[in-house]
């Protein structure tokens, strides 16, 4: 499903910026208020990760967004915010999935 999954925890306020920026204009949330300690970053198919999307907002109180980019491969990626025992359960629970 997913070609590649890393949690960052406690993003810096660079990486914060990255991510704000490739989220594109849509809503977001009120994620800039939010008081998220992690974000796990899955990249992969679309429709793999629209089920990852699903997968892991079912399975943890977490934020996911579509993190826009350009890639060759016509992969995408998204970002889930939370807290870091909530977006490592997502992540666990969409590599479960995997299997």
């Amino acid at each position: 499903m997913a070609s590649s999954i890393q949690i960052i925890s406690h993003p810096g306020p660079g990486v914060f910026d990255i991510l704000m920026s490739r989220m594109g204009s849509g809503p977001k949330k009120m994620l800039v208020d939010a008081n998220f300690s992690a974000v796990g970053l899955v990249q992969g198919k679309l429709v793999d990760m629209m089920v990852a999307a699903d997968i892991a907002e079912k399975a943890a109180d977490v934020q996911v967004y579509d993190l826009k980019g350009s890639c060759p491969q016509h992969l995408t990626m998204i970002g889930i915010f939370g807290d870091i025992a909530a977006v490592k359960a997502s992540v666990d629970a969409i590599q479960l999935k995997e299997k």
